[in-house]
């Protein structure tokens, strides 16, 4: 059971590299360069792992399949989400490790990935969206789910949201990578107000076929909602209904499922 941290250059090159174990850190020291990738690998096909990519970011319990997840080191626009400290300077400590028992079963936020991205396909969750507001990454799907909650503004980190791009039609999905149950939803609006609008209702609907109707406050409060528990595999919020008010940009901050991971 070993977990291996690397960084790989866009040639595919090994810039550094951990040492192999079930617990293992990097201190990258040059600076990142463009096309640089973080690597973390394992021998296990499925397994769960907490994660810290950067020691500006906050450390992530993800559930990995394939044995391997990567995070393409963000430059000029892509750098939008993240802290004005991640990914910079000349020393970088990254750590690994396999997430214990009590970890993986407890009752918490199933969609909380700050390492996700447009790219990912092996670290769970993962948020995905029919529309983003200019193709843009402080707009993006991965915000919904990066656990900034940051609201009375807009734009660059921290103030990073799922923008709609104005879309009626709208619709985000968090994909959770194995079945949970969960019994609770909570939804953080932008609140930028009175740039923002806001939705005054929508819908939250799941794997097993069910769906649940919410009505929304203007604030940027958590809003949390009790539901019957159910086993999914993912979630979608869309059907979103704007507030009649003159402002044509309502967004999402903030989607949390909470829950245990089926069978635990």
């Amino acid at each position: 059971m070993t977990l291996t941290l690397s960084i790989e250059a866009a040639s595919g090159d090994i810039r550094s590299q951990s040492r192999p174990g079930d617990e293992t850190f990097l201190v990258h020291h040059p600076e990142y360069e463009p096309g640089d990738v973080i690597v973390l690998t394992t021998d296990r096909a499925n397994a769960f792992i907490v994660v810290q990519l950067d020691d500006a970011m906050a450390p992530a319990l993800v559930y990995c399949t394939g044995g391997r997840i990567t995070q393409p080191v963000p430059f000029e626009l892509q750098r939008q989400p993240y802290s004005l400290r991640a990914f910079t300077g000349a020393r970088h400590r990254l750590h690994a490790r396999y997430a214990r028992p009590e970890e993986i079963n407890a009752r918490r936020n199933l969609c909380l990935n700050p390492y996700d991205h447009g790219g990912n396909e092996t670290s769970f969750p993962h948020a995905t969206a029919n529309v983003i507001t200019r193709g843009e990454a402080q707009f993006a799907a991965r915000n919904a789910i990066d656990g900034e909650k940051a609201n009375d503004h807009h734009g660059l980190w921290p103030y990073t949201s799922w923008g709609i791009n104005r879309d009626p039609a709208a619709a985000l999905t968090v994909h959770l990578g194995l079945p949970a149950m969960i019994d609770e939803v909570v939804i953080y609006l932008r609140a930028d107000f009175p740039h923002d609008a806001w939705w005054t209702a929508g819908t939250v609907s799941f794997s097993d076929g069910s769906s649940e109707a919410f009505t929304f406050e203007k604030t940027g409060a958590a809003q949390s909602f009790a539901i019957a528990p159910r086993t999914i595999t993912w979630a979608r919020i869309d059907q979103l209904i704007k507030a009649e008010d003159p402002s044509p940009f309502p967004a999402l901050t903030q989607i949390e499922l909470w829950g245990k991971i089926a069978g635990a």
